[in-house]
């Protein structure tokens, strides 16, 4: 009786520890794994097996950046069980990675969080960092920026309750032009909203101030304009080049 107590309160309850196929994954890939569940010193009903995959945004409250927690995608893995005394058992789990899962570029964290819903007793937990790399379809976007000349200056995930779709945050990637368009940009700033068949961006176009007026423009966040643009995969697969002039006429019509 008085382990039963113990284990209701965190103490000699039930441990996991759960292993991912490989540290590195792309937005919509398969993750596999599994979950390693050691029992504790008395028998213990398991609910279920829960994993999310979480990030960090920044919402900004009373001029603070506060950091927050923000889970991109929720999963259970397993049907309730009994686990016995010092038993150990072995759960298996496969699901895709949320096409809304942010790039881990910059400061930008991802995580695999486990927990174990334990019915009258404390749920034990595990976090495994994952990287999440760009898509090939991403990656040609972002060649393409490059050939225009725009250098990534930061990348990070903010509260936009309206960009963010499902999401209370979206990532956004901040570019500073070099070449091209210097002199006219600002700054680009790029949300990638990914599917199976194509790729959409919109693009925070920050054009430069120019006399008077353009300066009350910039104060007032009036010289921002925003643009919706889709690429399916076929015309990703045309190549960076072929992308590339396509961006810059839709740069050039509100530079």
């Amino acid at each position: 009786m008085f382990n039963r107590f113990l284990a209701s309160i965190g103490i000699g309850s039930a441990k996991i520890d759960t292993l991912l196929e490989k540290p590195r994954y792309s937005p919509g890939e398969e993750v596999r794994g599994i979950v390693k569940i050691q029992g504790g010193n008395v028998e213990q009903r398991i609910e279920t097996i829960q994993l999310s995959v979480m990030t960090q945004y920044i919402r900004e409250s009373n001029d603070n950046k506060i950091k927050q927690n923000g889970e991109v995608g929720r999963y259970h893995v397993s049907a309730p069980f009994t686990l016995k005394p010092n038993e150990q058992r072995e759960v298996s789990f496969s699901f895709q990675l949320p096409h809304q899962t942010p790039l881990t570029i910059g400061h930008v964290p991802v995580w695999v969080k486990t927990e174990l819903d334990v019915r009258g007793g404390v749920d034990p937990g595990d976090n495994d960092r994952i990287e999440v790399s760009p898509t090939a379809p991403m990656n040609t976007v972002l060649e393409a920026l490059n050939l225009l000349g725009f250098h990534l200056r930061k990348a990070e995930c903010e509260y936009s309750s309206k960009l963010g779709g499902k999401m209370p945050f979206i990532q956004e990637l901040e570019f500073v032009p070099t070449t091209q368009f210097r002199g006219q940009l600002d700054e680009l700033e790029v949300m990638f909203y990914p599917s199976d068949h194509e790729l959409e961006l919109v693009l925070q176009i920050d054009r430069r101030a120019r006399g008077l007026s353009s300066f009350f423009a910039e104060a007032m966040n009036m010289d921002e304009t925003f643009v919706r643009t889709r690429f399916t995969h076929v015309q990703l697969a045309a190549g960076p080049n072929d992308i590339a002039r396509q961006l810059s006429d839709i740069l050039a019509r509100y530079a």
